[in-house]
């Protein structure tokens, strides 16, 4: 169990820095902010929000193993 709330953390944390790389780069290669760029910031959004998920559901396995 404490390896399957560790492997959730270490998802969650790539997922958010995945995230935010994907962001900028996608802003610096097309150079605006259009509906394309939207369409993928949403698409991140609900990765990123994912990576938080995993990474609180983390935090709670490791919570009640040590209680």
């Amino acid at each position: 169990m404490e390896i399957f709330a560790f492997t959730l953390d270490v998802i969650g944390k790539i997922l958010i820095a995945y995230t935010a790389l994907a962001v900028h780069g996608r802003v610096r290669t097309e150079q605006k902010i259009d509906a394309s760029v939207f369409k993928a910031m949403r698409w991140e959004k609900v990765i990123g929000i994912s990576g938080i998920i995993f990474i609180i559901l983390g935090y709670l396995i490791h919570v009640s193993i040590r209680f």
